[in-house]
């Protein structure tokens, strides 16, 4: 059997690096953004397909490419022609719940191979945390001799985190969060989730909320302007321009928009100063696996979800 690797990176980008890099193994090109919208536990199934295909289409005006998302994935199809598998996905919340969701359709394949990951973050002499795009070739060659092979501890935390994303009770995360993981972000990136509901007092999530100190504290042009401060500024998100520009759109009961300028409002300062919950007038429809964002608050004094009173 020929020594070859089967390759699911976490993009166009990073997938057109490694061929630039002279990578000659097979590639699946992951496209997902499974950080939000609805998901089942059984990835790839005609169910988990048409929930994508509807979410996307409604919120993004995305035409989901079932036939593409299949002949990517097809390639597990024949894990023979294999000798392992290797994962190359980020420190952010974005890239960990693809990639739970990526082990958990190889296992629900009945795959045994070694699954090896490549995962970027802290790199010596840089202040930032990286994509793995952002890194040299040098330093992308380094992370993958030194990728991290999974144990079966690892694989199952994975499935058990998945599961309950897919979940109603996103609360059982939590003992992972204290859980030593061969995963370094984890932790960080599911604190980050539960993070994401509405804030008990103010009804704003931590994302929405720094958004909102972003046009309190600098100048801000333009939303333009404004989303490059929320790129740089968002901690272990991972979020494009598509989730911010539809949170400015939701966001903008909060501030004015004149030519050359965008201000906060008084309902944005109330905002942030918690003297009024604003969660119905954002009204925001998302979901997040299988529960809807605005049915649980995030209370910072509990330290975990409540379910929001109807």
């Amino acid at each position: 059997m020929n020594n070859q690797a089967l390759h699911i990176t976490n993009g166009d980008h990073l997938t057109n690096i490694l061929l630039d890099l002279g990578l000659t193994d097979d590639i699946i090109t992951w496209q997902e953004i499974l950080c939000e919208g609805p998901t089942t536990y059984h990835v790839g199934s005609e169910e988990f397909l048409k929930m994508r295909s509807d979410f996307l289409k409604k919120f993004y005006d995305i035409d989901f490419n079932t036939k593409e998302f299949n002949k990517e994935i097809s390639k597990l199809n024949q894990p023979e022609s294999y000798t392992e598998i290797v994962l190359w996905f980020e420190y952010d919340l974005f890239c960990h719940i693809n990639m739970l969701a990526v082990v958990n359709m190889i296992k629900q394949k009945g795959i045994t191979l070694p699954i090896h990951l490549v995962c970027s973050g802290r790199v010596e002499g840089e202040k930032n945390l990286k994509a793995l795009s952002e890194l040299s070739s040098k330093q992308l060659m380094f992370h993958y001799k030194n990728k991290t092979l999974l144990q079966e501890k690892d694989i199952q935390e994975c499935k058990d985190i998945w599961q309950i994303y897919c979940g109603k009770d996103h609360n059982l995360i939590k003992p992972f969060l204290v859980k030593t993981s061969s995963f370094q972000y984890l932790s960080n990136c599911l604190k980050a989730h539960l993070q994401r509901f509405p804030d008990s007092k103010s009804g704003l999530n931590i994302l929405e909320t720094n958004i909102l100190e972003i046009i309190k504290k600098h100048t801000i042009k333009s939303r333009h302007h404004l989303l490059g401060y929320a790129l740089n500024f968002q901690g272990y998100y991972g979020y494009g321009d598509l989730q911010f520009f539809r949170m400015f759109e939701k966001l903008s009961i909060f501030f004015s928009e004149t030519e050359g300028r965008i201000k906060l409002n008084r309902k944005g300062y109330e905002a942030l100063l918690g003297h009024h919950n604003f969660s119905s007038e954002i009204n925001s429809k998302m979901i997040f696996g299988g529960v809807n964002k605005i049915d649980f608050k995030f209370s910072k004094r509990l330290n975990k979800l409540v379910e929001s009173v109807q």
